[in-house]
C-alpha cells in the first residue's frame, strides 16, 4: 500500500497572509485534505518535501505544525485516501477549455491561437505533476490536447491533415456509402452511438448486421467495435471517437460532447454530467426493444435529441 506523509497544522487565528500563502502552497502541490488541518502527500512523490517547508513556514509565523508518516492498515483505507487525489473533475474542466479553444482557433489568428495552445499545454503539465495516481481522465485530456495542437499546426503551418498519434487515419466518407456495417449483437452505448453516427453523418443509407462473433462478419461489410474490426477502440479512444476522428467530425462540439458521455459510460475517465441520464434512457429503450434493429431505431431518436440539445447550447461566434 502507498505510504503517505501528513502535515498536521493549526494557524494563528488572525494571520490572513499566512493562511493565503499556505492555501496556495497546498493547492499547488496537490495535497489531499483528510480533514481540516490534516493534509497528505504520497511519501515517495517529488512534492512530498514541500510539507516540511510548509511546516517550517507555519512555525516561523507562530502556528503549530508537524509532519508525520502515515501508514494505512487496510485496502479500504488506501482506497478512501486515494480518492482524495482524484483529478478527474480537474481534467474535465481542462478538456472543456481545450474543446472551446479548438472551436475558436480559426478566428483567433496565429499569435493568439499559439498563445492559447501553449497556455493550455502548461495547464495540463501543471495538473499532471500533481496527479499522483494517473488514470483514464489524464489520457483523455492528453488526447484532447494533442488534437488541439494538431489542429493549430494544420491552421497555422499550412500543412495537410496528418494521422494522429493513435494511428487514426483520415478517410473519405464517399468511399463508405451504401455499405453494410457489422458489429456485435446486443449493442450497448458505444455501438449504438457509433451506429447513430454512421447513419446520420457518414453513410445515410447504411444497413447494419448484428453478429455473434468476429468471424461472422459478412464479406465486404465494414466492421466496427469488435476485435480487429476496421473501426474499434484505438489507444484511449472508444469506437465512437475513432469514427469522429476518421471522418473529420471531431470539430463538431455537439458530437464531441456526445463522445465524452459515450467514453465515460464505456471505459470510465472524466465524469460527464449527462452520461448517467443518457444511460438510463438507453436502458429503458433496451427493455422495450424486442430486437437489435428495434433498439437501434429507438436509440437513433435518443441521440438525435441529445445532439439537438448540445447544438442549441453552442455559443454564437463573436
Amino acid at each position: 500500500m502507498t505510504a503517505y506523509q501528513a502535515l498536521v497544522l493549526s494557524l494563528p487565528a488572525r494571520n490572513s497572509t499566512v493562511r493565503m500563502r499556505l492555501w496556495r502552497a497546498l493547492k499547488d502541490n496537490g495535497c489531499g485534505v483528510l480533514r481540516d488541518g490534516v493534509y497528505l502527500l504520497p511519501a515517495g512523490s517529488a512534492r512530498a518535501p514541500a510539507l516540511a517547508e510548509m511546516e517550517s513556514d507555519i512555525r516561523a509565523e507562530g502556528g503549530f505544525a508537524m509532519t508525520v508518516d502515515m501508514n494505512l492498515k487496510s485496502g479500504a483505507q488506501a482506497e478512501q485516501v486515494r480518492k482524495l487525489f482524484d483529478r478527474s473533475a480537474d481534467y474535465g474542466d481542462l478538456v472543456e477549455k481545450i474543446n472551446a479553444a479548438k472551436a475558436a482557433l480559426p478566428r483567433l489568428g496565429l499569435r493568439r491561437g499559439q498563445t492559447l495552445v501553449q497556455r493550455l499545454r502548461r495547464s495540463f503539465e501543471k495538473l499532471a505533476e500533481s496527479d499522483f495516481f494517473p488514470g483514464p481522465a489524464k489520457a483523455q485530456a492528453e488526447d484532447a490536447l494533442a488534437s488541439l495542437e494538431t489542429k493549430a499546426e494544420e491552421l497555422y503551418s499550412g500543412g495537410e491533415p496528418r494521422a494522429s498519434k493513435k494511428r487514426v487515419r483520415r478517410l473519405d466518407p464517399a468511399k463508405f456509402q451504401n455499405r453494410t456495417w457489422a458489429t456485435r449483437s446486443s449493442p450497448w452505448v458505444d455501438r449504438l452511438a457509433s451506429a447513430w453516427l454512421i447513419k446520420r453523418f457518414i453513410d445515410s443509407k447504411a444497413k447494419f448486421a448484428w453478429i455473434e462473433r468476429p468471424r461472422d462478419c459478412p464479406r465486404n461489410a465494414v466492421g466496427f467495435d469488435f476485435e480487429r474490426a476496421e473501426f474499434t477502440h484505438s489507444g484511449n479512444r472508444v469506437t465512437f471517437e475513432v469514427l469522429l476522428a476518421s471522418f473529420g467530425l471531431d470539430h463538431d462540439p455537439a458530437l464531441v460532447a456526445i463522445g465524452a458521455a459515450v467514453h465515460f459510460l464505456d471505459i470510465g475517465g472524466i465524469p460527464v454530467a449527462d452520461a448517467r441520464g443518457l444511460e438510463t434512457v438507453l436502458r429503458g429503450a433496451r427493455e422495450r426493444a424486442r430486437a437489435d434493429d428495434e433498439l437501434l431505431s429507438e436509440a437513433m431518436r435518443i441521440f438525435d435529441f441529445f445532439y439537438s440539445a448540445y447544438e442549441k447550447e453552442r455559443p454564437n461566434p463573436t
